[in-house]
């Protein structure tokens, strides 16, 4: 949800641009930078900042939209009957996904050759729902269809580098082209209202202050920093005490962090390195790897 709303704040304030032939003109990354900036602002701000929907409320006063909240109501509250069962389909791809991280950090290039083509085969649904969802003018739902059509560009775009890579076998580009797939994904599912829970807490910090910092176990980022497939605790930041794993790095600072399961979501984070430990002491896996291969023995 916080994503959802940096996004329709980005809308709002003129990140998103057409030509004079009413084409979409979105600066690269341009998306990526503004969302990793709200969260470090989010954390600076907690305390003047009572909720998101304040947050939200005050940044679409102020370039004059109205309906915000319409803009946040859940799509399949809008209708039921002509959504179907789309939204449980785009969900479905969040498990192709983590079928997808679990045979390509085994290296498994014969499997994870398949998936490419498998994704594509949602391009209908994704297209179909963008404009079924938010169908009307109103500038609200104007604006969450552009974004959605950017998310979904943005994924598909990862979906090619990841076949390039794998024709390579490149396992780190392919690790870059499965982060930037996850992100992208995650943000198209909560710009578009598909999360199946809304989280209205801002901040984790406050919950940490007087506690001692050793009640966290993990190992010092400076010294031992995480890599991809290690199962990390982030230390700072909005989500400070959340667990997950790495599946990515951005090429700077930051990495890619996917949190564990709840409520059947797995958010992807993207957030300054010295945020993130390696837990240390007897972890259970990811549970990715716990999914078992249709028609084939499981490899852990």
């Amino acid at each position: 949800m916080r994503n959802r709303l940096c996004l329709l704040a980005s809308i709002a304030a003129g990140a998103f641009a057409f030509n004079s032939g009413g084409e979409l003109r979105v600066p690269a990354r341009r998306i990526d930078t503004r969302l990793h900036e709200s969260l470090q602002e989010e954390t600076d701000d907690a305390q003047n900042l009572p909720s998101r929907r304040t947050f939200l409320f005050s940044a679409v006063a102020a370039v004059g939209l109205a309906g915000a909240e319409t803009a946040m109501a859940q799509p399949e509250q809008k209708s039921k009957t002509r959504l179907g069962g789309m939204p449980n389909t785009i969900r479905s791809v969040g498990n192709v996904m983590d079928e997808l991280q679990r045979d390509l950090m085994q290296e498994q290039w014969d499997l994870v050759a398949a998936y490419p083509a498998q994704l594509r085969s949602f391009v209908p649904v994704f297209t179909k729902f963008t404009d079924s969802a938010f169908p009307t003018d109103e500038p609200t739902d104007k604006g969450l269809r552009v974004a959605l059509r950017y998310e979904v560009g943005r994924f598909f775009a990862s979906v090619e580098r990841l076949r390039q890579a794998t024709l390579r076998k490149d396992l780190d580009d392919a690790y870059v082209a499965y982060s930037d797939m996850s992100l992208h994904f995650d943000r198209y599912m909560q710009v578009g209202g598909l999360y199946t829970y809304y989280d209205d807490i801002i901040s984790n910090e406050k919950y940490f202050k007087g506690i001692k910092p050793s009640s966290l176990v993990y190992a010092d980022p400076k010294k031992d920093p995480p890599d991809v497939r290690d199962l990390v605790i982030l230390v700072k930041g909005p989500d400070m005490g959340r667990t997950g794993i790495m599946i990515g790095k951005d090429g700077s600072n930051n990495v890619y962090v996917k949190l564990d399961r709840f409520k059947g979501m797995r958010p992807i984070r993207v957030v300054s390195k010295a945020w993130v430990g390696k837990r240390l002491g007897e972890q259970d896996p990811d549970d990715v790897f716990l999914i078992p291969r249709k028609g084939n023995s499981s490899k852990v």
